[in-house]
């Protein structure tokens, strides 16, 4: 692996380290910072899929990251093979650490800030741009501190509202409802709305106040969401709404053909087998109505899963490519998150590839899915689930059908072309050198 603190491959060296965005619009180097560069879902496999689809177009990129993780285990190799230089802390995320350094590190990783703040000294120039994705993991809120002199030239991605709320979801964990306070507002410091422990909320307190003195404090470019429904709980947040813009997250099919979803009866549910997923509010649902289900993912609720419903498959762990030979004989795609998602990239996926979706009316793609005629939303809880499993287990085959063919024709979708997504991404960094005013785009 090489170093890029040390060399980067084919960029300029240093000089125009001021933060004041101007020049050509066309940048020199693309920072992309990320907790990990592991081939892990979510966040990180887009950052990821970022980085190497600008380097395959010559864009000369720096991933910088906490941890490599798996990054030598993913299909597409390491980065550092692909024309992206890499720049690791060599670090653990938050809970495979011990509780005292967790905590310590938590609120403020100072080799982060201090790694960071060494490279761009040495590298950056005035057609550098960076691009913030996950932070909470490792890098911590010390890396805003080190970014603040080239705010303006850096984007903040919201791929949760940890940019916003402190426990990054919205939710009170002890009642499974949705928050609408404001964050750091004396009734959000007196709810204990933290999945753990009031020493953890008070904790998530203390880094939020951090963050916020960084974050509130700099001109940053933009903040790219992910779904137009963020554009609320970011501003409640103290978000400004002027730098808000809208990044739909790509997607692509899981399969080369329409899955012919009419002619199937049993559901599918794709990703970790933990609590906030649902995974056993499906099974339990599933048991109750005599319906076959089958779990393409792995985690700690696996043998909860078995015991509730005994006949269900249980795949494990799938690579990207082979996750469309499970749902050949599914009828549609479950998301039964307990928490509130901005996205739901299987659900995007799924519907791509020709599954109506169901999902709970707390997610942000709910109200598409059900607009579009994409699938079903249903009211949070048991009985909600167990009804809309119930309702596309009864629809007539041909209303599935057009379902099927609607979200694998893709329009309308729930996300958009990996294409038109790094277009889009390219024009927020533009727009970053160019010092263009901010205008709202959330619509």
């Amino acid at each position: 692996m090489k170093d890029s603190v040390d060399s980067p491959r084919d960029g300029p060296r240093a000089g125009g380290r001021s933060g004041t965005p101007h020049g050509s619009g066309r940048p020199d180097r693309i920072v992309i910072l990320n907790d990990s560069a592991s081939a892990r879902g979510g966040a990180t496999a887009l950052a990821r899929r970022l980085a190497l689809h600008l380097a395959s177009e010559g864009t000369a990129v720096t991933f910088f990251c906490g941890e490599l993780g798996e990054d030598a285990a993913a299909p597409d190799g390491p980065l550092s093979e692909q024309g992206v230089d890499v720049v690791c802390l060599g670090q653990a995320r938050l809970l495979e650490r011990g509780a005292l350094a967790a905590a310590r590190t938590g609120l403020w990783n100072r080799a982060a800030f201090d790694r960071l703040t060494q490279w761009i000294a040495a590298h950056d120039t005035p057609q550098t741009v960076y691009h913030l994705h996950g932070w909470a993991q490792i890098l911590s809120p010390a890396v805003f501190a080190a970014l603040a002199p080239v705010a303006a030239r850096t984007i903040l991605h919201a791929h949760d509202f940890f940019l916003a709320c402190p426990n990054g979801v919205y939710l009170e964990h002890s009642s499974g409802t949705v928050c609408a306070r404001t964050p750091l507002s004396v009734s959000c410091l007196r709810t204990q709305c933290d999945k753990r422990s009031g020493a953890q909320k008070l904790w998530r307190v203390m880094r939020h106040r951090t963050l916020r003195r960084y974050l509130q404090g700099q001109d940053w470019s933009a903040v790219a969401m992910i779904h137009p429904g963020m554009a609320e709980p970011l501003t409640r947040g103290g978000i400004d709404p002027a730098r808000l813009r809208l990044a739909l997250n790509p997607a692509e099919p899981l399969t080369s053909e329409r899955i012919p979803a009419e002619r199937n009866r049993r559901v599918a549910f794709i990703g970790r087998l933990v609590p906030e997923k649902g995974a056993v509010d499906l099974a339990v649902a599933a048991a109750k109505l005599g319906l076959d289900v089958t779990f393409v993912g792995e985690g700690a609720d696996r043998a909860m899963i078995r015991a509730c419903l005994p006949d269900a498959v249980i795949t494990g762990w799938q690579e990207r490519a082979s996750i469309g030979r499970h749902l050949q004989d599914v009828r549609a795609l479950v998301m039964p998150s307990r928490v509130p998602e901005p996205f739901g990239l299987v659900a995007a996926e799924a519907s791509l590839s020709g599954l109506p979706v169901i999902v709970p009316e707390i997610s942000l793609v709910s109200q598409s899915v059900a607009e579009d005629g994409l699938g079903l939303s249903y009211a949070p809880g048991a009985e909600g689930l167990r009804g809309a499993l119930r309702q596309i287990t009864e629809m007539p085959d041909a209303q599935v059908r057009e379902m099927s063919q609607r979200g694998a024709a893709a329009d309308p979708g729930l996300a958009q072309s990996p294409d038109a997504w790094v277009a889009g991404l390219r024009a927020l960094y533009a727009e970053a050198l160019q010092g263009a005013p901010a205008k709202a785009r959330a619509s």
